[in-house]
């Protein structure tokens, strides 16, 4: 069983170097590792100081470089979806509809999207022992990772037909409605996604083969936004493992001009020791020279990685919970650094719908829990409890 280790963290706090260190580390010690990114704005070649493309690239023995196209792997797993819905929404000779449907057709996010399964296929491929993923800023990243889990539902909602009622309906449809119904190749395809989405929902939530790791520095708006990523990805039941505080100020460093600075990290570093004590968490030193190249990424590993279990699941948290109650179920989910305002609860159908800010969260609901319907939440100690009778 390989390893996946997600690096996330907020724009410019060295999530980059973070995990490109680890790689470093990681092929020095004779495991065969990955370093991915999927990031639009690709930095792994400057890093490296060499040409990376959309397929590995030999760094060092044992450690490759990828820069995943999203355009690229898009068209290969998307292209006969996407023709499927161009001809289902026909808009005629309409130029300017026309564009605009092209807009419409592929669905915000759906490009990084394909990262995630190329990611997905490179594990199942069995190639490589460790996969290090270096991700986009934490938003981005967010949005990333749930949307797996969103556009299958989604695709639940959208071709709940069944392929004979297709077949049926194809030919009545292109006479009386001047419309294409997705042909057998464009089904299969969906079909085909649809499952492979699945099938990354439970790679990216298993908890002996991938964790998230969140890079922050000591900064007071930087550590803000990591206790709120750390909460939403909670919220949807992905594992953190780590915190790393990157760009620590030596405290041997004698000059005047950084005392100041020095004060203001350790207050903000005793903040995050608060906020996470009960994680793992590795501090990075801050270096006043730029980290480029597999020497000064060595740097890194010999000043702030000599833990041995570092390539282990550092810590496994279970995020959400059925429980049986006297008078019905208990749903849990942990959602630490929240408030009780900071929810919106919603029933719809079979799902547990949890709204947190611009975040939504879709639970379905086992089959048991079909005959019962919400009846009260309580949010306690970092945790939203949901009662069925």
């Amino acid at each position: 069983m390989g390893r996946i280790i997600i690096f996330t963290g907020k724009g410019g706090v060295g999530k980059t170097s973070t995990a490109a260190a680890h790689g470093v580390k990681a092929a020095r010690e004779g495991i065969k590792t990955l370093i991915v990114s999927t990031d639009a704005a690709h930095n792994l070649s400057d890093l490296f100081e060499k040409p990376i493309k959309e397929e590995p690239t030999e760094v060092i023995e044992n450690l490759y470089a990828l820069e995943i196209d999203h355009n690229y792997e898009m068209e290969k797993h998307y292209g006969t979806i996407s023709k499927a819905l161009r001809n289902l929404m026909k808009v005629g000779e309409n130029k300017e509809a026309s564009e605009a449907l092209e807009d419409i057709i592929v669905f915000p996010g759906i490009e990084e999207l394909f990262s995630l399964i190329k990611i997905q296929e490179l594990y199942t491929a069995g190639e490589y022992e460790l996969i290090i993923v270096d991700c986009a800023p934490t938003g981005e990243t967010l949005s990333l990772l749930k949307f797996p889990e969103l556009f299958a539902w989604y695709m639940e909602k959208l071709f709940p037909i069944e392929k004979v009622a297709l077949k049926v309906l194809r030919p009545i449809s292109k006479v009386a409605f001047k419309v294409d119904l997705p042909d057998q190749t464009a089904m299969n395809d969906i079909e085909r996604l649809y499952m492979t989405l699945s099938e990354l929902q439970a790679l990216l939530k298993n908890r002996e083969i991938c964790s998230i790791r969140i890079v922050t520095i000591p900064e007071k708006m930087v550590v803000e936004e990591t206790k709120r990523s750390y909460m939403y990805l909670n919220l949807y039941n992905f594992n953190v493992d780590a915190i790393y505080i990157n760009r620590m100020i030596p405290k041997d460093i004698d000059n005047p001009f950084f005392k100041q600075w020095q004060a203001l990290q350790e207050k903000y570093l005793e903040e995050i020791q608060l906020a996470f004590s009960h994680m793992p968490i590795y501090r990075m030193k801050w270096y006043e020279v730029d980290l480029n190249g597999v020497e000064a990424l060595t740097r890194i590993t010999r000043d702030s990685l000599q833990d041995k279990e570092i390539f282990k699941v550092l810590k496994c948290t279970q995020n959400e919970t059925f429980e049986k109650t006297d008078k019905g179920y208990k749903l849990q989910v942990l959602v630490p650094f929240s408030t009780k305002a900071d929810f919106d609860l919603f029933e719809s159908g079979t799902d547990v719908i949890i709204k947190i800010g611009n975040f939504k969260r879709n639970i379905p609901l086992p089959n048991v829990l079909k005959k019962y319907s919400i009846s009260s939440a309580k949010w306690e100690d970092g945790a939203l409890n949901i009662y069925f009778e």
